[in-house]
């Protein structure tokens, strides 16, 4: 299990909001990942807030606790014993047990607000009316595209069904969250005058997950004498690790001290891209770490010369961008839709997505300390400006007041219309 901190409650104005909410999640909950991370986060700022969250997930990862969470996990489904990240059919079945326990919670327990993440807001929009509950969307990623991206069910017909269910959904809702600009240019036009806010996935996990001892956190973290390229995340075709290792297969020629260290992915993916590093005479240069507890990420980072993240496909900013920010770590990124949302020439050195920029880009920033140093000292200060996790509650808080406050006025517009109750002119 996680170990998580603790800390103070926070409200908005100094008031809790003092919701009961019903979150629900289609996802593994917890796993060190992009949409449970973001799911984790907002339960921690509601619970800052004074909510109480009722979170239903997947019947798959770690328990964790919170305050003022209460995690509620969805029936196993045959022969489906994990699932993986993007869609798929094992998805499509662990969402039909997922829609039943959330209809169950509805009917046995009072809630003020459905809060509802990715596909699980297709069956939420219809039961959020059915039991006259405003409804909240957190949309991390337009369902259409990630059929794409993912190459899965990339079908026109399948297709234009989640896009006509993404409209439904964002037109009929109350509320959306929205992760990054691409995601607020398709939300903005059903909003109307109903509450948006992008919510970037600023969240601080220095916040939240507790330190493991620093033997334990540096056991595997030391590269005497060695400048380390690092890689943090998953190892899905869209992470652009084959363009990342092609690319520092040029690089020990030159700098025979660099070494790539590679954080994440499970014990499969891991073998195939340690496989193709190895035939490219890496074997000696490359470290490849696998999956760890999110608290030693930054333990790693400590030990980074610079941090390189080689996405070669999608639109969605990667979580992960926020935390290197405030690394004091120099950034090599794809010049990419994906990153320059965030990103600029100022607080990372952004490359063309092939090989050769990948390439270009790391040797740069590894053979001029001084350029490497104002890019990650750049970066800091965009982090502490727009990033902070300060300013991601405050966001977080914001956009639940605008609810509220569209519930309000809602309810205050239906008393009126009320005969005997209408003001006269």
């Amino acid at each position: 299990m996680p170990h998580l901190s603790n800390h103070p409650s926070r409200a908005v104005d100094g008031k809790p909001l003092g919701l009961k909410i019903l979150m629900v999640a289609p996802q593994p909950f917890f796993r060190p990942r992009g949409t449970p991370f973001s799911v984790l986060h907002r339960v921690r700022a509601l619970g800052e807030l004074g909510c109480q969250t009722d979170l239903i997930a997947y019947p798959f990862g770690d328990d964790i606790k919170l305050p003022g969470l209460r995690l509620i996990r969805s029936r196993r489904v045959p022969f489906v014993r994990d699932v993986k990240i993007g869609p798929s059919v094992s998805k499509a079945f662990l969402d039909l047990p997922l829609a039943h326990k959330t209809w169950y919670a509805l009917r046995k327990n009072r809630y003020d607000l459905i809060h509802s993440h990715e596909e699980a807001a297709f069956f939420c929009a219809p039961l959020a009316r059915r039991f006259g509950l405003p409804h909240v969307y957190d949309m991390h990623s337009s369902l259409p595209q990630q059929l794409a991206n993912f190459n899965s069910f990339n079908f026109s017909l399948i297709r234009k069904t989640f896009a006509a269910l993404e409209h439904h959904v964002l037109s009929s809702c109350d509320g959306v969250i929205t992760i990054c600009q691409d995601l607020a240019d398709v939300a903005e036009p059903h909003c109307r005058k109903k509450p948006h806010s992008m919510i970037e996935n600023t969240a601080d996990n220095a916040h939240v997950f507790s330190q493991v001892p620093v033997a334990a956190e540096t056991e595997h973290m030391d590269f005497p004498g060695k400048q380390v390229v690092l890689y943090t995340g998953t190892f899905e075709a869209y992470q652009g690790l084959d363009l990342l290792i092609e690319a520092f297969a040029r690089i020990p020629s030159q700098r025979p001290d660099a070494h790539l260290v590679l954080v994440g992915g499970r014990p499969h993916q891991v073998d195939a891209y340690k496989s193709k590093a190895h035939a490219l005479g890496l074997a000696g240069h490359t470290t490849f770490v696998g999956q760890v507890h999110p608290s030693r990420i930054p333990g790693f980072i400590r030990s980074a010369s610079l941090i390189v993240s080689p996405r070669s496909t999608g639109t969605n900013t990667p979580l992960k961008i926020y935390e290197y920010l405030r690394s004091e770590r120099p950034i090599v990124a794809t010049n990419l839709h994906t990153h320059t949302q965030t990103l600029n020439q100022d607080v990372a050195e952004l490359v063309p997505p092939s090989a050769e920029g990948l390439a270009e880009g790391m040797l740069r920033v590894l053979g001029d300390p001084t350029y490497a140093r104002k890019l990650a000292e750049s970066a800091k200060r965009l982090a502490d400006d727009q990033y902070s996790d300060h300013a991601y509650m405050r966001k977080v808080g914001d956009f639940y007041v605008r609810v509220l406050d569209r519930m309000r006025a809602s309810r205050a517009r239906q008393i009126d219309d009320l005969p005997g109750i209408r003001a006269r002119p």
